[in-house]
């Protein structure tokens, strides 16, 4: 929404809202709550009756209870200790690159380790270690997708449309519009991003009808659906461990009507505060999003217990085009189907997290009841802390969200054109462009179906298109980051598999961490003045030797 991002494209700029710390935090705490009542009364249908597994929550429960055991305790201490050499190395990693970084294009994440031509496109190691970091924890699969979308995208396409300058699109247009390569470069990783995300909302939400179906088919001895009021049926052959995980569960009750109140009451709240927030979001688009919101994250959250995949941003995009397509482009259509994505987005991912952390608590002994008040605790916290660090963040980096600067964003404007897309149509679309979404949104969707026919021995050498779609904005630089990540713990795991599993997570968690905290006090640096004392840039050899004459000269 700020105007950094509406500037980067020719369409819409006027459109924009600069981010502000009070309405930020307004905005989160009359939306963010939402997601967690709109959950609680099902939460035993889909922990108890259906038996969800919640594969990350599962993990976490497990990983929980193994501290409790002697060895485990033994372990964490090792992986505590490994995770604080690597903070400190990342961390002052981060320090000494900073005193490089005295002017723009300066500093080792400048360095054409690959040579300048591929600098030019993208193609080069920053040595960061939060990339390097990410890359250990990704499966080698999505490295190696962001790789291949990075050479598909700035090794291939976009040197070759660049070629149809002033055929394809006129040659004098701003490298920002998205009349010329960039609306190529945006629309493209668009198509591929719906592509996959839509497959991936329609397999996810017919295998939880699905299997939604079949559970209530098993339970049609009851006449009422069970929430968390009702008692289950019991059964003889339930294990000793899971009555007691069941009673404890049951025990602390959540009232059904409580958690009815609190949406009904919080939606009343935020139906009439957020238009004041976003004059384009009337209030009968609120109305409407909450009225449907609640199935929507009961979807969401059913389908991240089967899968472990949370699909919030799918659920935004929806909203992005509803909401965008109803107001118009006249109306502020591009802001309010943002504002849209953004209700939207929080209420079903709170939704499927809480329910993530009900599977937990349940496989951990712990009081349900504490769990909702803890996300209640948390939520608010979060309300202030993450607008509070995305403040310093805005203030201290000026090109915040520019295209080639430290922080891209590249999501922004890729969510900015989504919503352009939603109230213009087609009509944004360069020359051809509109062709080469169809066959890259087909791509993805029949990349995903090959994957799925061919099942789980085989889909993991099949490239992820959500994953490839990311470098085709901003580059690959990162993707280079990410392998190397990936081919250390590779070797690692080659030479001693049991430490790589066991220490691997935690170097990692280290170089992510380190290289994190140090944006803080270099952030404070910024907004005190506090500028690095040497700008190390690399030149050509003719353009060294320019310098080198002028400064003779």
């Amino acid at each position: 929404m700020s105007e950094a991002v509406a500037k980067q494209s020719t369409e819409h700029t006027d459109a924009f809202k600069n981010p502000s710390l009070s309405w930020m935090i307004g905005f989160l705490f009359v939306v963010s709550f939402l997601g967690l009542f709109s959950v609680v009364p099902l939460r035993k249908v889909m922990i108890v009756d259906f038996k969800l597994t919640y594969p990350s929550g599962t993990a976490t429960a497990h990983l929980i209870n193994s501290f409790h055991t002697p060895a485990g305790a033994k372990l964490a201490k090792k992986q505590v200790k490994v995770l604080g050499k690597f903070f400190s190395f990342s961390f002052l990693w981060g320090v000494f690159q900073w005193f490089y970084t005295a002017g723009d294009g300066c500093g080792f994440a400048s360095f054409p380790s690959l040579g300048l031509k591929a600098y030019e496109n993208q193609f080069f190691f920053d040595f960061s270690a939060t990339y390097v970091g990410v890359g250990m924890i990704c499966p080698y699969i999505i490295n190696v997708s962001v790789l291949l979308g990075g050479i598909l995208s700035w090794g291939l396409m976009w040197p070759l449309i660049d070629t149809k300058k002033g055929d394809w699109y006129p040659a004098d247009l701003k490298a920002s519009s998205l009349h010329g390569l960039q609306g190529y470069k945006v629309f493209i990783a668009i198509a591929l991003i719906l592509g996959d995300g839509l497959y991936n909302f329609f397999k996810v939400l017919s295998r939880t009808l699905a299997a939604l179906f079949f559970q209530l088919r098993v339970r049609k001895a009851t006449s009422n659906l069970p929430v968390a009021d009702r008692s289950s049926p019991e059964s003889s052959k339930i294990s000793y461990d899971e009555q007691q995980r069941t009673r404890l569960f049951l025990k602390d009750q959540i009232p059904t009507w409580f958690s009815i109140a609190g949406y009904v009451a919080i939606a009343a709240i935020s139906t009439a505060t957020l238009p004041h927030i976003f004059h384009e979001l009337k209030w009968y688009y609120i109305l409407v999003i909450y009225i449907f919101a609640p199935a929507l994250a009961f979807c969401n959250a059913y389908g991240c217990g089967l899968t472990d995949w949370s699909l919030a941003s799918t659920y935004g995009k929806l909203a992005i085009f509803v909401i965008g397509a109803w107001a118009g482009a006249s109306y502020g259509g591009v802001l309010a189907g943002l504002a849209a994505c953004g209700v939207m987005m929080n209420i079903v991912s709170t939704a499927s997290d809480l329910s993530q952390d009900f599977k937990t608590g349940y496989l951990t002994l712990s009081s349900p009841r504490s769990m909702f008040v803890s996300q209640l605790i948390g939520t608010a916290m979060g309300c202030v802390i993450s607008p509070s660090v995305f403040w310093l963040f805005f203030k201290a980096f000026k090109d915040l969200g520019t295209t080639g600067s430290q922080y891209p964003a590249p999501y922004a404007t890729v969510y900015r054109n989504m919503a352009i897309l939603g109230v213009e149509g087609f009509s944004a679309l360069p020359k051809n462009c509109l062709y080469l979404c169809y066959g890259f949104f087909g791509a993805a969707i029949l990349i995903n179906l090959i994957k799925d026919a061919l099942g789980k021995k085989w889909a993991r050498f099949i490239p992820n298109p959500m994953a490839m779609a990311i470098p085709f904005y901003i580059g690959s630089y990162f993707a280079i980051d990410m392998c190397l990540g990936s081919l250390i713990l590779f070797i690692w795991e080659k030479i001693d598999k049991v430490k790589a599993d066991a220490f691997g997570p935690a170097v990692a968690s280290g170089l992510i961490c380190g290289d994190g905290i140090w944006t803080l006090p270099s952030s404070i640096l910024a907004l005190a003045g506090v500028k690095p004392p040497i700008c190390m840039k690399f030149l050509s050899r003719g353009t060294n030797s320019k310098v080198d004459a002028f400064l003779g000269s």
